[in-house]
């Protein structure tokens, strides 16, 4: 049977979602940017240019909402959220992509959904704020919630090529903790599973459970591509070169658990293997 999907957000992961979607089901599509409008729709996708934060008459009533879009740069709540939430009609379900970046750091122990949340930079503050205005609406409005808290997306066009040609600098090895992360296209599995399964657990962690570190992953990107690995530096030439958001990500380590994706959510990765998810991303960086 078909059903009704809209997709908030509508950018890198949004895409092969609507794709996963669209061949039986409704789905439109919204963005902020008419470039972005333009683009979708020449790929075919039902798609409209709207500001999220007080979007155009659009009927969600029934529908199943897959809501990606992040929240503003500045401030300590999700504005543009609220304000999505305060102009719909009553959806039948309302997926939130989140970031696991809401666990702050936590020595590189393993966290599942249990971890509470305890974010260190106001991006992540963001998010908490996000998740839990979002589960008030909910209870509110009767409507159910679900929240993927989402590791770093990789895949095509997302690899530190240009870092790696320029000879950026990596953290040495022995100074890299633990990291987590996601291929975009299981990422867009893990929202489609999210959206159609009757009862879906939340939050869910989505990550690949492959904890190699930042260092090893862009190591492994340099070797399969075939360029030399980048030069390594200490921590402390690390922070002083290093832009406050790229330390911010390297600073924080945690290994997320990701059973409650695998055997309750039931999303059968495709790259849980990053040194597959490099190589599909190469024959479209390339």
């Amino acid at each position: 049977m078909s059903r009704r999907f809209i997709i908030a957000g509508c950018g890198y992961t949004g895409r092969r979602l609507a794709d996963r979607l669209s061949p039986q089901n409704h789905v439109l599509c919204l963005t902020r940017s008419s470039r972005r409008r333009d683009q979708l729709a020449q790929h075919g996708l039902n798609t409209i240019a709207t500001d999220l934060g007080a979007p155009a008459d659009i009927d969600t009533s029934g529908a199943v909402v897959v809501y990606l879009a992040p929240p503003p740069p500045d401030g300590d709540r999700d504005t543009t959220l609220e304000g999505f939430l305060r102009s719909i009609d009553v959806p039948a379900r309302f997926v939130y992509a989140s970031t696991s970046g809401v666990y702050g750091d936590c020595g590189g122990a393993i966290v599942n959904e249990s971890q509470p949340v305890a974010p260190a930079t106001a991006r992540a503050a963001r998010r908490v704020a996000a998740e839990q205005a979002l589960l008030e609406w909910g209870l509110q409005a009767g409507v159910e919630t679900v929240v993927l808290r989402v590791a770093g997306i990789y895949g095509p066009g997302r690899l530190p090529l240009e870092r790696i040609r320029r000879r950026d600098p990596v953290l040495r090895a022995e100074d890299a903790g633990p990291g987590n992360r996601i291929h975009v296209s299981d990422l867009a599995a893990a929202c489609e599973r999210a959206a159609l399964i009757e009862a879906p657990p939340t939050p869910v962690n989505i990550c690949d459970g492959n904890h190699m570190s930042s260092t090893e992953f862009t190591n492994l990107v340099a070797t399969i591509s075939g360029a030399p690995k980048p030069p390594a530096i200490d921590r402390d030439q690390a922070q002083k070169i290093f832009s406050p958001m790229r330390w911010s990500f390297l600073a924080e380590s945690r290994r997320l658990d990701n059973t409650r994706m695998r055997e309750h959510l039931g999303v059968e990765l495709r790259y849980a293997d990053p040194a597959d998810g490099i190589r599909q991303a190469l024959q479209f960086d390339y």
